[in-house]
């Protein structure tokens, strides 16, 4: 017997996982991931397009593809199926077929679990070696299989009719989706969101200070606030409101603004778009947690300001996953006491 390479590693050292619930029955969620016109609508990291060519979900069946990269790149794709168990499983080997010779194959689970009336995903990568996993992580697929799920919950949400296309009214672009569970009931991280005291405390970026905050809650009303950056510099931002539904929905228009609560440009890009529509949805997850889940996506916005929205997409990542961290350890503080 061959001796074992020291960079093959254990399963758990050479795979990567991501795992989503979504607010769909477990048929459905199945049938997005197997039918090709469903799959061509959502599947790949954010800016990406796919296009599919053949798509035969059975044992030995194919799916060939091309991701189209926000940079027009195209990525030829192959996927052979070696498990078809509706609807609950898909495994399959993925390559890139003749024409990526130098593509180093994966491997692929996905799992479909009841929850109630929704569906947990989990998605499971298994490279070859644990160097390859590093090299995929490093490439960005850690992040690109949760933008990918990202995608399909929005895409699931819009064919089920529900709000979140109030957000995805775009047709230019899709949203800035991102979602995180907290532990804490429901009605507490909603007042979280709409009581000006609690704002004080977490909201913003990580090691941000928020320096003030007004609010007149209420469709048509406006939360004010100013935030002090870590190097001491003063910024405004506000919302108006425009949905407040208790203790389940929030939509608003967030724009940043000056001490008068005025409109004005990113005072770090100017490029930015003025106005976003932003949608904050909160669901019971059991065990008295709350997912939480923001899409954000420009309005009235000019082509410059849309491009500057699509490249801004890792930073928003990056701010959003800080807010939730501060919201995260102030939600556990006053649960303390």
């Amino acid at each position: 017997m061959a001796a074992k390479n020291r960079n093959d590693g254990s399963e758990a050292e050479r795979e990567i996982v991501a795992t989503r619930v979504f607010d769909a029955p477990r048929e459905l969620v199945f049938e997005a991931f197997t039918d090709p016109v469903h799959i061509s609508n959502w599947w790949g990291p954010n800016g990406f397009t796919t296009t599919t060519y053949k798509k035969d979900v059975r044992p030995g069946g194919q799916w060939l593809f091309t991701m189209h990269g926000p940079d027009g790149t195209d990525y030829p794709n192959r996927v052979r199926y070696t498990e078809v168990k509706a609807p609950e499983l898909l495994a399959y080997d993925h390559d890139a077929g003749e024409e990526r010779p130098d593509f180093q194959p994966f491997k692929v689970w996905i799992t479909f679990e009841n929850e109630g009336r929704k569906t947990r995903v989990t998605l499971r990568l298994l490279a070859a070696t644990r160097e390859r996993r590093d090299e995929m992580a490093k490439f960005g697929a850690v992040e690109g299989a949760h933008q990918t799920l990202a995608r399909l919950d929005l895409h699931l949400s819009r064919k089920e009719g529900s709000a979140v296309s109030k957000v995805a009214g775009n047709p230019k672009t899709e949203p800035f989706v991102i979602s995180r569970v907290f532990d804490a009931p429901r009605e507490l991280v909603f007042k979280a969101f709409t009581d000006p005291e609690h704002m004080k405390h977490w909201w913003g970026p990580k090691g941000f200070k928020v320096l003030a905050s007004e609010m007149d809650l209420r469709p048509g009303g406006m939360y004010h606030y100013g935030l002090q950056t870590p190097d001491g510099a003063t910024m405004w931002g506000r919302f108006i409101y425009q949905e407040i539904a208790a203790p389940e929905l929030i939509v608003l228009v967030s724009s940043f603004s000056d001490a008068k609560g005025g409109i004005t440009r990113h005072p770090m890009s100017p490029g930015w778009p003025l106005e976003m529509l932003s949608r904050f949805s909160f669901e019971e997850a059991g065990d008295g947690k709350t997912k939480l889940t923001i899409s954000w996506a420009p309005i009235n916005e000019s082509d410059d300001e849309l491009a500057t929205f699509e490249k801004g997409r890792p930073s928003m990542m990056q701010g959003w996953s800080g807010t939730f961290e501060q919201l995260e350890a102030y939600l556990a503080r006053i649960q303390k006491r």
